[in-house]
C-alpha cells in the first residue's frame, strides 16, 4: 500500500463515519461531500480518471449541492451549536487542506514536468454525449431544474404557513 492510497482511505473512511455520526443533516452532506471526494480520489490513484472525474463532476457537484440545497430550503431553522473550538477546528482544517493540496501540487506530474496521459477516450466520450446522446442530458438537465423549483415552492410554502 502506497502513502497516497492510505492518506486517501483515510479521508474516505472518516467522511463516511463522519456522516453517520453527525447529527445536523448539512453537516452530514457535507461529511459526505467529503467522502465522495476521497473516492474519487481513490479512482484517479487507481488509473481510473473519467470514473475519478465523473465522481467529482456527477456526485460531488450535482448530487450532494442538491441535497444541500433542498435541506437548507425545506428545514426550519435549528438552534445555533455552541461556538467553542470553532476557530480552533477551522484553522486546523484549512491546515490540513492546504498540506494535501502542497502534496498534491509537489508530487504531481506538473511539478515534475511529465507530459500528461493521452485523453482520447475521454473525448470520445464526450463527443458521444454531445452528439448521440445529448437528448438524455438534456431531459436530466430540465428533471434537477424542476427538483430544485420544486424544492423552493415547498420552502416557500411552508414559511407562508409558519406566518
Amino acid at each position: 500500500m502506497t502513502v497516497p492510497f492510505l492518506i486517501l482511505a483515510a479521508i474516505t473512511i472518516a467522511g463516511a463515519v463522519a456522516a453517520m455520526t453527525l447529527r445536523k443533516l448539512v453537516h452530514c452532506a457535507l461529511a459526505l461531500a467529503v467522502s465522495l471526494v476521497g473516492l474519487a480520489g481513490l479512482y484517479l490513484d487507481l488509473g481510473a480518471q473519467f470514473v475519478g472525474l465523473a465522481q467529482v463532476l456527477v456526485y460531488v457537484g450535482a448530487v450532494v449541492i442538491l441535497i444541500v440545497f433542498a435541506i437548507l430550503l425545506t428545514r426550519g431553522d435549528e438552534p445555533a451549536s455552541p461556538r467553542v473550538g470553532r476557530a480552533v477546528s477551522g484553522v486546523m482544517i484549512s491546515a490540513c487542506v492546504f498540506g494535501v493540496l502542497v502534496w498534491a501540487v509537489v508530487s504531481g506530474g506538473a511539478a515534475q514536468g511529465t507530459a500528461a496521459p493521452s485523453l482520447a477516450p475521454i473525448s470520445d466520450i464526450g463527443h458521444a454525449m454531445m452528439s448521440r446522446y445529448i437528448l438524455p442530458l438534456e431531459v436530466v438537465g430540465l428533471l434537477l431544474t424542476a427538483a430544485l423549483i420544486g424544492a423552493v415552492v415547498i420552502a416557500m410554502e411552508e414559511k407562508r404557513r409558519t406566518k
